[in-house]
């Protein structure tokens, strides 16, 4: 009967995701390439390497395994006004939902652009842009579907009909975004941004004769770094994401500790939590040092699928790593810092 709990689950997980919502991390901070095209060189720095990696109700039949890696800098700085930012990208994306059933595969390249607004930088409003070429597959002989479903458990016949070519699927799909982030004195940070995924609605469906068109994503994205004395800080972060008619809320924020005393190198310690409303509590330690930020968080299942996880919703780590200027008279860009 559990085995039989688990097939179903991880049927109606699939189902689920490749008619509503996109592939999503609970550390989105830490991947910036997927939360915002408009965060596509917003560093301060040489360039920035970002990996995610996030396996979700592992006790449910490897439901979702999602991994993302991403490079990003800014260019043309000799030629553009001292305190802009020109950013330039490129992202990995990899998603395996129900056990492999269905592979999802990213290509995406992203640009923008980030004016100062004021003489120090202290504000500044971004656009970004991003392209994208999307692989699907689907191995029908691990998916069981409805019709299947007998009092008995599961038959061998079902009337879905896929044609061959129907489970590869390919196509190009259009994002963009806008970001503002502020400062009043250099030391705090605030920020607002807005995104938009699949601005062209792709065409996606494996089923023979089927017309689906991939829905709008919206997010948007506000948070903030409060200082705490001399060296520490509170950082806070949300994220709300609408498609079609599911939506996802994440809030929270965590303390940053320096423990060596150092604001031009700081080791820091951090320590927090995230809610995903109607869904889990998300426990979150990070270490930050030198050019390196490493983040893992967990995410305990609160809703009523706790029963078939085992409350164990998902491993999630995070790897940042920012090449530092060699010049220490350059100018440094007020960023948000997660």
């Amino acid at each position: 009967m559990k085995k039989l709990l688990t097939t179903v689950i991880a049927c109606v997980a699939l189902t689920l995701v490749s008619r509503a919502q996109d592939p999503n991390f609970s550390q989105f901070f830490a991947s910036p390439l997927t939360m915002n095209p408009a965060l596509t060189g917003k560093f301060d720095g040489v360039f920035r390497v970002a990996g995610n990696y996030r396996n979700q109700w592992p006790s449910i039949n490897n439901a979702y395994i999602t991994g993302t890696a991403s490079v990003d800098m800014g260019i043309l700085k000799n030629r553009i006004p001292e305190g802009d930012q020109f950013g330039i990208g490129i992202m990995g994306f990899t998603d395996r939902a129900g056990n492999g059933a269905l592979t999802s595969n990213y290509g995406a390249l992203s640009v923008a652009y980030h004016k100062s607004l004021d003489e120090n930088s202290f504000h500044q409003l971004g656009a970004g842009f991003q392209g994208t070429y999307m692989n699907k597959r689907l191995n029908s002989s691990k998916i069981v579907f409805q019709d299947q479903l007998t009092p008995f458990g599961f038959t061998g016949v079902s009337s879905e009909t896929f044609a061959g070519q129907q489970l590869n699927l390919n196509y190009f799909d259009l994002n963009a975004g806008v970001f503002y982030n502020g400062s009043t004195n250099g030391y705090n940070n605030f920020y607002l941004g807005a995104s938009m995924y699949h601005i062209n609605r792709p065409k996606e469906t494996f089923q023979q004769g089927g017309n689906f068109t991939l829905a709008t994503r919206t997010t948007i994205q506000a948070g903030g770094k409060i200082p705490i004395g001399s060296y520490n800080f509170i950082h806070l972060a949300a994220n709300h994401s609408m498609q079609a008619k599911a939506h996802n809320t994440i809030v929270g924020g965590s303390f940053s500790l320096n423990v060596n005393n150092d604001e031009e190198n700081p080791t820091n310690v951090y320590l927090g939590s995230w809610y995903r409303f109607g869904d889990a509590v998300i426990p979150y330690m990070g270490l930050e040092f030198g050019e390196w930020h490493f983040g893992a968080s967990y995410d305990v299942n609160t809703s009523q699928l706790k029963t078939a996880s085992n409350a164990r919703g998902g491993i999630e780590i995070s790897l940042i790593y920012i090449k530092k200027y060699v010049d220490p008279n350059m100018r440094k860009l007020n960023c948000p810092k997660f």
